[in-house]
């Protein structure tokens, strides 16, 4: 397959996640990154293009008018790479599908559930495809999770449990910590450790669990004074298939930097993944000693395989993960391939969905939420 075009908004000078996404879109080969609106500010947008090789004429300060003039040209993108803080998701994600054009959002969808309502009208419209880079999916180890669970190798799935913990915002930020600046803004991010993380961890349960939330109760809390955003969230959560979970987002437990875990609990048996660890996944059959599965190695599945680059005992991990999402999209923008395990427009719907469930049911005191109807 010949390498898309892709144009990037956000992600410019002194960005985290903006390399991130271009690092994931290169590893394969699937995409050259070709275009840019890489800042809000006219002057650092082309200081940043021209750092990363991008000509000036497809630097723009106006995503609007990059969405417009790529739209327009005969050798235009094939999609765009959307890494802003969450409030500009929506309107950007909204002016590239209008041209036709696809869209690979770093999540969540949107920070608000009427920006993700809108987004999803023009979506259904759009030539284009809609992606969410929740790439904790692309990991091997949970692609072999989730063929298990659906295989039943576990069994009846009862209890399910998803955590992501960290410790970087346990005091107020400096003042020029940009990426803590906009993420505890309740105006940019739309919500605190719920909408950062909270939806890695809701993602991933229903993910492996091939399930969706029915129903859940939530207790948010703003541990540092002054603090206008959540940053530590505990949900207890009802699934589909009538498996029980628990989900805790907290960005103020000390001692943890990127600390995600899953852990699913079945009939037969269980499944234990940590991503700081993120080769290994355990299986523990009923009655039996636990084995430890690994990455490349004789008892990996075929879903695992499948999106495995290099030989056992080599780690594979975070980029990786990326990089296969991206290697996905590019096969169904290319009409070569299924979604797979991207994450389309009604999963990315649902974890805005999870977000203000979260938002009501905390403000009602902890009062349980039904999902049933929204989705």
């Amino acid at each position: 397959m010949a390498p898309l075009k892709l144009g990037m908004v956000g992600g410019g000078q002194g960005a985290f996640i903006g390399g991130v996404h271009r690092m994931a879109a290169r590893l394969d080969g699937c995409f050259d990154l070709v275009a840019g609106a890489f800042s809000s500010d006219p002057a650092r947008a082309h200081a940043s293009a021209a750092e990363l090789g991008v000509a000036a004429s497809r630097s723009y300060a106006d995503f609007k008018d990059m969405a417009k003039a790529e739209a327009a040209r005969p050798d235009g993108i094939d999609a765009v790479s959307i890494v802003t803080p969450n409030h500009l998701h929506g309107p950007i994600a909204e002016a590239f599908l209008a041209q036709d054009i696809s869209v690979i959002c770093d999540k969540p969808m949107t920070a608000t559930l009427a920006q993700a309502t809108s987004l999803l009208a023009v979506a259904q419209v759009s030539k284009g495809h809609f992606f969410l880079t929740h790439n904790y999916t692309g990991y091997p180890m949970i692609r072999q999770a989730r063929q298990m669970v659906v295989e039943g190798a576990l069994g009846e799935i009862r209890i399910v449990e998803a955590n992501y913990l960290q410790d970087w915002l346990s005091v107020s930020p400096a003042e020029d910590n940009k990426q803590a600046k906009w993420r505890t803004d309740p105006a940019q991010s739309g919500g605190g450790a719920i909408g950062d993380i909270g939806t890695h961890a809701h993602n991933l349960a229903c993910f492996v669990l091939g399930q969706r939330a029915t129903s859940l109760s939530a207790t948010l809390t703003s541990h540092v004074t002054g603090r206008l955003v959540d940053d530590d969230a505990r949900i207890s959560v009802q699934f589909a298939g009538g498996a029980q979970g628990h989900i805790w987002a907290s960005q103020v437990a000390i001692g943890n930097e990127n600390n995600l875990t899953l852990a699913v609990y079945g009939t037969k048996g269980s499944l234990r993944w940590a991503q700081e660890n993120p080769n290994i996944l355990w299986f523990t059959q009923l009655g039996h000693a636990p084995q430890m599965i690994t990455r490349g190695g004789t008892a990996a599945s075929s879903a695992a395989s499948a999106v495995t680059r290099i030989p056992a005992g080599h780690p594979e991990g975070y980029l990786e993960a990326f990089a296969t999402l991206y290697r996905e999209a590019a096969a169904v923008i290319s009409s070569q391939g299924k979604l797979g395990g991207t994450i389309g427009i009604q999963d990315a719907l649902d974890g805005v969905l999870f977000v203000d469930a979260c938002q009501r049911s905390s403000q009602g005191g902890a009062s349980w939420i039904d999902l049933r109807p929204s989705i």
